[in-house]
């Protein structure tokens, strides 16, 4: 067949596979996020997050040692606390002496090269389970925007002054980036920099990480802040709002059924475009890839790849150890 044109020409061999290859995946692009929890010497397996697990300190940095002898550079880390620490008002989200902040300040010590990242939200510290602050009123039971902005401003205060280097709200509350800033600011942390949560989505595939922090909602759900995942175009204003109000990167959360939203944040802002590869996505893998239905190892890196391929820089994934491993070995 006379054909000018073959594309399997580009194809034929590894090394001209490798060659023409358009995107590629390191582990500078990755974000391993972990939990810490109160005790000492205790390691606690997450049922439905197969081979992510919660740390009390002392093994949580042994822990933290592997992975960047593997190389991974770049943690978030998550607070798992017993109902005895949580309220109405998320107040041991900003104790200096809690679990959480002391956690920022040893890891710190102890890694200072690693870039850190924290978590600024009410629901792993409060008793409604809710991001913001639950108010009653005529209607039933309202999550207040601008009252929840003076908690989290005081918690992303406390965090960098632990050490934090990125500071990440996830709460969704309006305006929260603008009012961060400048408590930030106004302390002095102007080098710290601020991850959005910007397209969160009130999806289906939070579950794993609520039963890691013991974090679901008391009653209700998060659909009044988090967004409806039938939109797109909306994901442009909450953009448009994290971009002026300074956030230094835009998150899209979840990212596996919503690579759509990825390229659009991408094709439309300059800052760097991060995905949250949630606990869900990853424990539909590790299910089927238990069960035999798939290959575990070949489903995750095509689903990192995906989401590079549609524009994220950065992906906080519980893969990221084991990628690490495999690029090691």
């Amino acid at each position: 067949m006379d054909m000018l044109r073959r594309p399997r020409r580009n194809r034929k061999s590894p090394v001209i596979r490798d060659l023409v290859q358009e995107n590629s995946l390191s582990l500078s692009d990755l974000i391993y996020p972990m939990f810490v929890m109160e005790g000492e010497g205790v390691r606690s397996e997450i049922a439905s997050m197969p081979g992510v697990a919660r740390f009390s300190l002392d093994l949580l940095l042994e822990e933290m040692q592997e992975c960047v002898d593997l190389g991974l550079r770049t943690f978030a880390l998550f607070p798992n606390l017993p109902e005895s620490k949580k309220d109405k008002y998320a107040t041991e989200s900003h104790n200096p002496e809690g679990l959480y902040l002391q956690a920022v300040k040893v890891i710190k010590t102890r890694f200072p090269d690693i870039a850190l990242m924290t978590d600024v939200a009410m629901d792993p510290y409060s008793s409604d389970g809710h991001d913001g602050i639950v108010q009653e009123g005529p209607d039933g039971f309202e999550i207040v925007n601008d009252e929840s902005l003076v908690v989290l401003a005081k918690m992303a205060v406390a965090q960098a002054r632990a050490g934090a280097d990125i500071i990440g709200p996830s709460d969704m509350m309006d305006g929260r980036i603008a009012y961060i800033r400048e408590a930030l600011d106004a302390e002095g942390f102007t080098n710290v920099s601020i991850m959005a949560y910007t397209a969160k989505y009130a999806g289906a595939f939070y579950g794993p990480f609520r039963d890691a922090l013991d974090s679901a909602p008391r009653f209700g759900d998060k659909k009044t802040y988090q967004m409806n995942p039938a939109n797109s175009r909306e994901a442009l204003i909450e953009a448009e709002l994290d971009y002026a109000e300074g956030a230094d990167f835009l998150m899209v959360k979840p990212a596996m059924a919503y690579l759509d939203i990825i390229k659009l944040l991408n094709d439309n802002f300059d800052l760097p475009i991060a995905a949250y590869n949630v606990s869900g996505e990853y424990a539909m893998v590790k299910a089927a890839a238990a069960n035999g239905w798939i290959d575990g190892e070949r489903a995750m890196l095509e689903i990192l790849m995906a989401m590079k391929r549609a524009g994220a820089k950065i992906i906080l994934t519980y893969f990221a150890k084991e990628v690490a491993q495999l690029r090691k070995y």
